[in-house]
């Protein structure tokens, strides 16, 4: 079941915090989330990124039970394999990993699927071979790849008569190491969509933030942002003016930002009012002079937000 012939939002949506165990989003359910599917659907933002291991099985599942009642030709969906998630007993982790997911899921195709990270590279990526075969897979993508896995994974591809398709990493305006790789050069030549995760940077670029009013100091983006909250400061102040002569706020401004850079972003939502931010955000148009200002800003900088299970794209 294609979808070709339908034109994908330019934002996707990330259900990461979906899920009751506490893994990656505390307690968020089934009730407190309904409506947020409802709005995102409403919206026709319809691209629902997930994974297996978040909240193992937690986001899937919630995502799934939302997605059956609707028809499977009016949605998108994203899920990923995880290396560190594979049963090392399996004939072939990725097709069991993909059966799980899509079990959850309420589906037996999935328009993108990912491996979520280079470990073990490139075995997943041969096991992945038989899976895009069988016609289960729209699109093959690779997450947390530097430029050079990405073209091993290509030749493996390439000899089976395949091809990547995505590219998933994270990219916003404090952390643009995926264009100076020249990976985004890499994606815009061969044909390749590139997701952008973390565009704001977990909410330290949201405007929400500052240093009178810090991310939670016992989190681990607290952790992370608070110490260099007085350096985001000026960078948020750059997106505030931008965004008054938008009409928009500060949280849409690197949204549209990461799209005039021509990736497609992916926006965590665990509440209506995200959602609604990302839709306005994707009719956000800036201009060359606005862009150039925020990245003249961030380059000053010089702050390093690569977190822990990542690496720089060199």
């Amino acid at each position: 079941m294609t979808q070709e012939s339908k034109t994908m939002p330019k934002i996707a949506l990330g259900a990461w915090a979906w899920g009751n165990d506490g893994t990656f989003g505390g307690t968020l359910g089934a009730d407190e989330l309904h409506p947020i599917f409802d709005a995102a659907m409403n919206a026709g933002l319809n691209l629902w990124d997930t994974a297996f291991v978040y909240g193992m099985g937690t986001s899937e599942k919630t995502l799934g039970g939302f997605l059956r009642t609707v028809p499977r030709e009016n949605y998108y969906i994203s899920a990923k394999f995880t290396p560190q998630c594979a049963n090392p007993k399996a004939e072939n982790a990725v097709v069991e990993m993909f059966n799980t997911s899509a079990e959850l899921l309420g589906t037996d195709y999935m328009d993108f699927y990912w491996i979520h990270n280079p470990v073990g590279a490139p075995k997943w990526v041969t096991e992945l071979i038989p899976l895009a075969k069988s016609g289960k897979i729209g699109k093959i993508g690779l997450s947390n790849h530097n430029l050079a896995e990405i073209k091993e994974a290509a030749e493996i591809l390439a000899r089976e008569g395949l091809k990547i398709s995505a590219i998933q990493n994270h990219f916003s305006i404090l952390n643009r190491s995926s264009e100076d790789s020249g990976i985004l050069d890499y994606c815009k030549g061969n044909d390749i969509t590139f997701f952008a995760y973390m565009v704001l940077e977990q909410g330290a670029l949201s405007g929400k933030y500052d240093t009178a009013h810090p991310l939670p100091a016992d989190s681990e983006r607290g952790r992370t942002y608070n110490p260099l909250m007085p350096q985001i400061e000026k960078i948020v102040a750059v997106m505030k003016d931008i965004a008054d002569s938008h009409g928009v706020n500060v949280a849409q401004i690197p949204v549209a930002w990461a799209i005039a850079k021509g990736t497609l972003p992916i926006i965590g939502v665990t509440k209506v009012a995200q959602v609604e931010d990302a839709a306005k955000a994707a009719a956000v148009e800036l201009t060359a002079d606005e862009i150039k200002a925020l990245e003249t800003v961030a380059d000053e900088m010089k702050l390093n937000v690569i977190r822990g299970w990542e690496k720089e794209m060199k």
